[in-house]
């Protein structure tokens, strides 16, 4: 189970330098996706071998001062239902604000684990201004520097130990499918058509807790775990700032999953957000398959669904070797092909291929078109071997990696794609010095 932690406070407290400090070691590595549409609020870090993700709620603030508070307070409300651990900053240097008082608040009421941390701590002369954010009630106030780091490694070993005891619940070791997408896109009920072709055949998961519950869906030859975020949202209209909203109840679900069925309403198109999600799903490295749903609602000429995947695909771009399938959840209009699709895209991602096969039917390509010559100097890729990680992962060796650039990655990546089925599922190619 993926641990989240949120970053809640009013705005130009240092949030954003905080998740750029926490997030950077890893941002090139989690990152490494070009032209993945870059999510600047969400990141993964690490500390003391524990990986966790972090999310800056301040990047998704909008509006006018007035505006601003009410927003606040429902990022600090949202966050606190999606989040495990919540660090909440003030601003040493602006001192105790009514607003801050608002949000601890609210926190205080909620039960989950919050840091109080005062940031722009710039010297140890300023520690003792700290003591008047102990009237917050939020107990130790956690005195840093965002900026230049001082003080984050000591928050962090506590940060991480909160996450230690959350140790990770027993999972049987079956395909992952969770069901994401924006609000109102016909989520719950793909996930009831799914699960309600036989309702007695699906069994909730002994152990999985909190607040992605799997269920076991074991019938007509399908047998997987399906990571149900639907049915938690609670009761009653959300306002939130929409976007805000989609990536966090999607970030658990993603994490959680081996492969996304990314759903997008026919009647609206695909939009920015969409967009967001997939990457995501992209940047998470998991499979995926896009799910056009509400498909009846649609008027048809002949080009309809070629010109809707141009459309997807180009959104989509780089990553496009993406199965699309136009679905109409009422009428189960090919809800088993989403299903036998995602199962395929899930036995792709296991695929190995060995090391003699990629060298004799990679480097004879790889002569006929070498990547382009650098100042004189001449690349020669020696060799190539699959990678033992969780998606296909492919190393190739030569004498200056350095020299090879993005453009001919996803030449290599495309030949692969072309060689062996890898739909759905993404593909990191590394140049390593042989």
């Amino acid at each position: 189970m993926s641990n989240i932690l949120a970053i809640v406070g009013r705005p130009n407290v240092g949030k954003s330098t905080l998740f750029n400090r926490l997030t950077k070691t890893r941002q090139a590595i989690v990152e490494e996706t070009s032209g993945v549409t870059r999510d600047r609020h969400y990141g993964k870090s690490d500390w003391n071998g524990i990986e966790f993700s972090v999310i800056d709620t301040g990047g998704y603030v909008v509006g006018s001062d007035d505006v601003f508070e009410e927003e606040i307070r429902k990022q600090v409300v949202l966050a606190l239902d999606e989040a495990d651990v919540i660090m909440f900053m003030v601003d040493i240097k602006a001192g105790l604000t009514g607003m801050d008082e608002d949000v601890a608040d609210v926190l205080r009421r909620s039960g989950k684990k919050v840091f109080l941390v005062a940031n722009k701590v710039d010297n140890p002369d300023k520690i003792a201004e700290a003591s008047e954010f102990y009237s917050l009630g939020l107990g130790k106030v956690y005195t840093i520097s965002a900026m230049n780091g001082g003080g984050t490694g000591d928050l962090l070993d506590e940060v991480v130990l909160v996450f230690e005891k959350q140790s990770p619940e027993e999972v049987p070791d079956l395909p992952k499918f969770a069901v994401v997408g924006r609000p109102n896109v016909g989520k719950s009920s793909l996930v009831n058509a799914f699960l309600g072709i036989d309702r007695n055949i699906v069994t909730p998961v002994a152990g999985t807790t909190r607040d992605s519950i799997y269920s076991r869906y074991n019938s007509f030859g399908f047998d997987f775990l399906l990571v149900d975020t639907a049915g938690v949202r609670r009761k009653g209209k959300v306002h939130e700032n929409i976007e805000f909203y989609s990536v966090m109840r999607s970030i658990r679900a993603i994490e959680s999953s081996d492969v996304c069925f990314l759903m997008i309403d026919a009647t609206q198109g695909f939009e920015s957000q969409d967009q967001n999600i997939f990457g995501l799903i992209a940047k998470n490295r998991k499979g995926v398959v896009i799910i056009v749903n509400k498909w009846d609602l649609i008027e048809k000429e002949t080009s309809t669904t070629k010109s809707w995947e141009k459309t997807i695909r180009e959104k989509i771009a780089p990553f496009t070797d993406v199965p699309i399938i136009f679905t109409s959840v009422p009428t189960k209009q090919r809800i088993f092909k989403a299903l036998e699709t995602g199962t395929k895209v899930y036995k792709s991602m296991k695929k190995r291929i060995s090391t003699s096969q990629l060298n004799d039917k990679l480097l004879p390509l790889i002569s006929q078109t070498p990547p382009p010559a650098v100042k004189g100097k001449y690349v020669k890729i020696k060799y190539v071997t699959q990678l033992k990680t969780a998606f296909p992962a492919f190393a190739f060796f030569c004498n200056l990696p350095q020299y090879v650039k993005d453009p001919y990655k996803r030449f290599l990546e495309n030949k692969i794609r072309e060689m062996y089925d890898f739909t759905g599922v993404p593909i990191q190619i590394y140049i390593r010095k042989k």
